[in-house]
C-alpha cells in the first residue's frame, strides 16, 4: 500500500483512471520538489459553488494541512484566493500565514497582478489545490461545464510565469490537470473540457483534501519528521470551514462534509496516512 493507493481509494468519480499517465510516485516527487526548494510557499485554492454563491469544503482543509506541514519545516506560507475565498482561510490559517487576495479581474490586469505578486514575494514553490483552471478558451467551468468565469480570479497567470509549481486535483477541471488534459477527455465521468494549464508535478486524488494529505505523509515520510495533521485536527479545520460559509460541493450546503464524504469518511483516508507512515 502506498501514499498514492490512499489517496486514490474510494474513487467515486474516476480520476484514478488517470493514474496510468502520471509517475507512480507522485506525492514523493511533489514533496521532494518542495524540500529541494526552501524559502516561501504559495498555496492556491477556493473553487467556487455556482448554487451557493461561495466557495466549497474541498480544497481549503488541504490547503491547510499542506501549509501547516510546511511552516513546520521552515517555510514561509501564502494562501492565495480570491474574495470568496479570503474569509476561510483567515478563519483557518496559523498564526504566521498570511492570506493573498487575488482580484478577479480581465486578462492583462491578472497576468499584471500575478507577476507583481512573484516579484514582490519570490515563492520557491507554488502549490494549487482543487483551484478550477482555464479551458483552452480561459473560461473557467465547473464539474458540470457551467461557466463560473465571472466568480474565479485568474491564479493560472502564477503558474504560467513560475517554474516550480504543483496542482492537485479530482476531476479534471483543476490547475495542473493540463498535463494530462487529453486523457481527461477520455474519462467519461470527469468533465468534457478539462483544464489546460500545467504544472511540474501533478497530484491525483478522490478528493483533492486527501491530495493534500498525501503531500504532507510525502513530506513527513522523505524529511523524517511527522508533519501530517491528526484526525482531529483535520475535523477541526473542516468545521470551521464549513462554519465561515463554504458549501459540500456535491449539496452546495453548508454542512461538514467534502465531497460527499462526512468528516468521518474522512478520517479513514488520514488514520490509513498515519498507519502507514
Amino acid at each position: 500500500m502506498t501514499i498514492e493507493d490512499i489517496i486514490l481509494d474510494n474513487d467515486r468519480r474516476g480520476i484514478s483512471h488517470l493514474r496510468p499517465y502520471v509517475p507512480a510516485d507522485f506525492c514523493d516527487r511533489a514533496a521532494q520538489l518542495i524540500l529541494d526548494n526552501p524559502g516561501t510557499a504559495f498555496i492556491v485554492t477556493g473553487f467556487y459553488i455556482l448554487d451557493a454563491g461561495m466557495i466549497e469544503t474541498d480544497g481549503p482543509p488541504g490547503a491547510i494541512a499542506i501549509g501547516n506541514a510546511l511552516e513546520q519545516l521552515g517555510y514561509q506560507v501564502a494562501y492565495v484566493t480570491d474574495s470568496y475565498g479570503t474569509a476561510v482561510m483567515e478563519a483557518t490559517k496559523s498564526e504566521a500565514a498570511t492570506v493573498i487576495e487575488f482580484p478577479i479581474a480581465g486578462d492583462a490586469e491578472s497576468e499584471a497582478f500575478a507577476k507583481q505578486l512573484l516579484a514582490e514575494h519570490n515563492p520557491s514553490v507554488i502549490i494549487a489545490i482543487e483551484r478550477c483552471g482555464f479551458t483552452d478558451d480561459l473560461k473557467y467551468r465547473n464539474m458540470r461545464g457551467r461557466d463560473i468565469t465571472q466568480y474565479t480570479a485568474r491564479t493560472d497567470y502564477l503558474f504560467r510565469h513560475h517554474d516550480r509549481t504543483i496542482g492537485i486535483g479530482d476531476g479534471g477541471n483543476e490547475i495542473g490537470l493540463g498535463n494530462v488534459a487529453k486523457e481527461v477527455t477520455t474519462v467519461d465521468s470527469l468533465v468534457k473540457e478539462p483544464c489546460v494549464t500545467e504544472v511540474s508535478e501533478l497530484i491525483l486524488a478522490s478528493v483533492s483534501n486527501w491530495g493534500g494529505y498525501g503531500l504532507a505523509a510525502s513530506l513527513s515520510k522523505l524529511s523524517g519528521k511527522n508533519v501530517l495533521l491528526s484526525v482531529e485536527e483535520d475535523m477541526d479545520i473542516i468545521r470551521k470551514t464549513a462554519d465561515t460559509g463554504a458549501v459540500d460541493g456535491m449539496s452546495a450546503k453548508q454542512e461538514y462534509k467534502a465531497d460527499g464524504f462526512t468528516l468521518e469518511e474522512n478520517a479513514e483516508t488520514l488514520r490509513a496516512l498515519h498507519a502507514l507512515l
